[in-house]
């Protein structure tokens, strides 16, 4: 989140046909345009700007403009990268905006899959209490959200939080039996996070026999398309797996992947990589010094139907019955 000077802040205020009031407040020429200069300033990460103007918007604006609005808000108190962060303040918005949007039908396009992202954030809330506002951990009522996430509103990363946890504690066969469920599909789907929380289990023979070979293909499958916020745990598992495979699983891996490429993949829009080519990134080596080649998507962003798979190709969907 960057921090504007107050010339340049005005100037931007001024140019989206905002005005300032003698009091400090700033005023807009309509909700519309207030909600408009809400979304671009949050979107170039201009917090200071944003927040008045999606309060705006919030208040006064249209039905949809407020439904936005609402939620873009809560996102920005929730930011643990900003000077604005303020958990309680967001746990309180989130909460308002699911209450509000209860009704919402699942596929209604423009809504539901904001409606998920606030469910699976709420979820993130009870898991861990919010101590600024006395809120106590409730496991069980996070796991609620993120089924209803997951299931009615069918959103990916809600099935790999479910995922998460079903398989992270000491959970009943049945538990594990729906955890590998949703991780099989959605590596197969080309869901980075699952390949490589699949890999990690392929490597170490936990809930599936172990496959280094295996691993280390999906470990790379799931290493090239990581999105930025995702990458530093992703290739600390390609990291692990690598170093400890050995030349010849790393060979039979490479045939792996490049079968599963010819057979699945689809490059990306041209226009998607905008020509800026990979960002630099720490390099990586094994302990006796060897460097990795890490391949990842410089957008940063998994290509749309990156890696799609079916029970003949990658051959997950039985794993949770072993």
């Amino acid at each position: 989140m960057r921090i504007f000077s107050g010339v340049l802040a005005a100037v931007l205020i001024a140019a989206a046909g905002a005005v300032c009031a003698g009091d400090g407040s700033v005023r807009y020429a309509s909700p519309q345009a207030a909600f408009e200069q809400g979304l671009g300033a949050y979107k170039a990460g201009y917090y200071e700007i944003a927040i008045p103007a999606l309060e705006e918007a919030a208040a006064k604006g249209a039905e949809l403009n407020k439904f936005f609005a609402e939620f873009y808000l809560a996102r920005i108190y929730s930011d643990n990268d900003s000077a604005f962060t303020d958990h309680g303040k967001a746990y309180s918005l989130f909460q308002k905006f699911v209450d509000g949007n209860a009704d919402v039908d699942p596929d209604d396009g423009q809504r539901a899959p904001f409606v998920a992202k606030a469910l699976i954030a709420l979820a993130g809330y009870l898991r861990d209490g919010v101590t600024e506002i006395g809120l106590q951990a409730d496991p069980e009522r996070a796991v609620d959200y993120l089924q209803h996430a997951a299931t009615f509103f069918g959103d990916k990363d809600a099935q790999f939080e479910l995922a998460k946890v079903y398989l992270g504690g000491l959970g009943t066969g049945e538990d594990v039996k729906r955890g590998m469920h949703y991780l099989s599909v959605l590596t197969e789907e080309g869901y980075p996070g699952a390949q490589a929380y699949l890999a990690d289990l392929y490597w170490r023979g936990r809930y599936v026999k172990k496959d280094e070979r295996r691993a280390l293909a999906l470990i790379r499958m799931a290493v090239e398309n990581a999105p930025k916020h995702e990458r530093i745990w992703i290739e600390d598992i390609y990291q692990n797996i690598f170093c400890g495979a050995s030349q010849g699983t790393r060979q039979q891996a490479d045939g792996m992947v490049a079968r599963w490429r010819k057979l699945f993949s689809h490059p990306s829009p041209a226009g998607d990589r905008m020509g800026l080519g990979a960002e630099l990134q720490p390099q990586r080596a094994c302990g006796d010094g060897e460097i990795l080649d890490i391949g990842r998507d410089p957008t940063g962003t998994m290509p749309p139907a990156s890696v799609q798979g079916s029970a003949t190709g990658f051959g997950f969907r039985e794993t949770g019955k072993r």
